[in-house]
């Protein structure tokens, strides 16, 4: 039995927990508001926000419903966009009017609830903050700037808003419903139920039900993204453990780890749209076993593990040990991955994380890479190198490091390493770029790390003459 609360109303139901939210909202629920667009998580149009309390609170954010299977819903709150009218309209309903953000309208309803969230979050208001929480909705008459003012105008009605408590804030000033003061209590009595008793691990569900929606609907899932044990960040002894149902919005919000990698946030908007990043999980990019994983790139280059556990058993197992083939991993069909540990970089260490796609954001790669470089005294004590896009498997460039070590930070030392590289990977011709192409871009991307990460040893023109 799945519960949870719909707008106003508590839902239990019995339809497989794999069963998709948006098909729920719109065929058995009949709130057909919400609309169904690509069905992958790209544009936008099936929005909603899914409040979960957490420390006391609620905590609002954006998905896909259209990727969302209700068990993962269990025991929070789904706001649709009809669960956000009132009798007057909303600030941001008059905004979008106000500024002419709609045409056709069907993708009104998705930019609508992700300002509407946007609202609800516990964060001081921006007009960047704004634009951020739309990079989800795409609109296909507007051309964007009416919605921009919109959106602008929005984050200045919010100027007073009390961020410690914004739902009584946001009621009283008539931008959501009066019924969102009492969520908090009612979901505390819904009980809560076991997340792993499936016949199909989901994490976000992002990827599976692109490629098996069919399938995915009819199954008995298991959940580990709502499994708190599996959702946490934790640092103790310069070791950071990350629990495998954690997302990658979580990775955003991680005080430990944006202080460890300043630029996190930026690497972050690399990667997919909020509403994706707000239900992916970093166990399902690693399960995944696309070769051109942002995050697994990511984690490669921290020379990570993964620690695998199935009936009260577990092991460990390098990241770079994990993929055996195309899609092919270390792992039986019943291991969950149920948190990831890796050093922490040291103050003589650095991070840097590269990607080139077709768009800047909200795009799949076509070449990606990552490195931790550990220098002293003008000489490279440790380096850790990962590449996507560039074989049939997310590489770690285990020979690179190797010739990497000990020697010389110095243009000669990383002009030998990148052609190194070029003799550990095994790129393919494809849509996303030639081979030749992808070795160039690798190469340059390689040369990225130590521009960035050394600017005062290694220029840009040494490495581009």
């Amino acid at each position: 039995m799945v519960e949870f609360i719909l707008n106003n109303e508590t839902i239990q139901t019995d339809k497989p927990n794999g069963y998709l939210l948006l098909d729920l909202i719109r065929y058995d629920k009949c709130l057909t508001g919400t609309k169904i667009g690509c069905r992958e998580g790209d544009c936008g149009a099936c929005t909603i926000l899914i409040g979960e309390w957490v420390n006391g609170r609620m905590n609002y954010s954006s998905a896909t419903s259209c990727l969302t299977p209700i068990g993962n819903v269990h025991g929070k709150h789904v706001v649709t966009i009809e669960g956000l009218n009132m009798d007057q309209l909303s600030p941001v309903q008059q905004s979008m009017i106000d500024e002419s953000g709609t045409q056709c309208g069907f993708c009104t309803v998705g930019f609508v609830v992700s300002l509407s969230g946007y609202c609800l979050e516990n964060a001081t208001p921006t007009y960047k903050g704004a634009i951020a929480s739309i990079d989800g909705n795409i609109c296909r008459c507007t051309g964007y700037k009416s919605i921009e003012r919109a959106a602008s105008n929005i984050a200045a009605s919010l100027e007073k808003k009390e961020i410690d408590s914004p739902i009584e804030w946001l009621v009283s000033n008539n931008f959501i419903p009066s019924y969102f003061t009492g969520i908090g209590d009612r979901l505390q009595k819904i009980a809560s139920t076991p997340t792993l008793n499936g016949h199909q691990v989901v994490g976000g569900g992002t990827d599976l039900y692109v490629q098996r929606p069919e399938e995915m609907v009819e199954l008995a899932v298991g959940s580990i993204s709502s499994d708190p044990s599996l959702r946490f960040i934790s640092v103790e002894d310069e070791t950071c453990t990350i629990g495998g149902g954690t997302t990658v919005a979580d990775l955003s919000e991680s005080k430990e780890l944006k202080s460890t990698f300043p630029q996190l946030n930026d690497y972050i908007k690399l990667v997919s749209s909020s509403p994706i990043r707000n239900i992916s999980t970093i166990a399902g990019n690693f399960v995944n076993a696309s070769p051109i994983g942002d995050f697994t790139a990511f984690f490669l280059a921290l020379d990570a593990q993964i620690h695998l556990a199935v009936n009260n058993k577990a092991r460990s197992v390098y990241l770079k040990d994990f993929y055996k083939g195309y899609k092919e991993l270390d792992k039986t069909g019943q291991e969950i991955i149920s948190k990831i540990s890796f050093q922490l970089p040291t103050k003589d260490s650095c991070f840097n994380f590269e990607k080139i796609s077709k768009r800047e954001h909200l795009d799949i790669a076509s070449v990606n890479s990552a490195a931790t470089i550990r220098a002293l005294g003008g000489e490279i004590l440790e380096a850790h190198i990962s590449a996507g896009g560039v074989a049939p498997i997310p590489k770690y460039l285990a020979e690179t490091g190797a010739f990497l070590k000990g020697r010389e930070l110095s243009v000669k030392t990383i002009r030998s390493a990148a052609e190194v590289i070029q003799s550990e990977i095994s790129p393919i011709s494809d849509a996303r770029g030639s081979e030749d192409y992808k070795r160039l871009a690798l190469r340059q991307l390689f040369f990225a790390h130590f521009i960035k990460l050394f600017p005062d040893q290694i220029a840009l023109e040494s490495l581009t003459i």
